[in-house]
C-alpha cells in the first residue's frame, strides 16, 4: 500500500515542475505522449510537462493539470493554445464593441469623404 502526497501546486505560473513531479506526471499516464499519438516515451526522449489546459486558457500551474508531451508535439499543442487564445480575445472583444472591423473608408455612401475617379479624396 502506497502513501498518498499532497498535489504539487505551483507557487506562480512561471514555476518550474520539480524532477519527483515530473516522474510522478510520467508515471501517472505510463510514459504515453499525451498529444493524441499515444506513442510511448522511449528511454532517452525529450519530453516535456505540458499544461493540458493553457495557462493563457484559464489553466493552473498543479500536477493534475500536467500530462508528458513530446518536445515536437509540445510546439504543435502550443501554437494551437495560442491560436485559441487569440481567437476568444477577438471575439470578445467584438462583442463588447472594443474593436471595431477594419474596413476602407471613401467607399460607402455613409462615410465623410469621397474618392473622385482621378483619386482626390474630397469632403461629402
Amino acid at each position: 500500500m502506497t502513501r498518498s502526497l499532497p498535489e504539487w501546486i505551483g507557487s506562480s505560473p512561471d514555476a518550474a515542475v520539480p524532477p519527483r513531479v515530473r516522474l510522478r506526471v510520467f508515471l501517472a499516464h505510463d510514459g504515453c505522449c499525451q498529444c493524441g499519438c499515444g506513442r510511448r516515451i522511449r528511454t532517452g526522449e525529450q519530453w516535456e510537462c505540458d499544461d493540458r489546459i493553457a495557462l493563457i486558457n484559464g489553466g493552473e500551474r498543479r500536477e493534475s493539470n500536467l500530462q508528458p508531451v513530446l518536445i515536437e508535439h509540445h510546439r504543435n499543442k502550443t501554437r494551437q493554445d495560442v491560436a485559441e487564445k487569440s481567437k476568444t480575445y477577438r471575439v470578445r472583444a467584438k462583442h463588447f464593441g472594443i474593436r471595431r472591423p477594419k474596413r476602407q473608408w471613401g467607399y460607402g455612401r455613409n462615410d465623410p469623404f469621397r474618392k473622385k475617379v482621378t483619386g482626390e479624396v474630397v469632403r461629402r
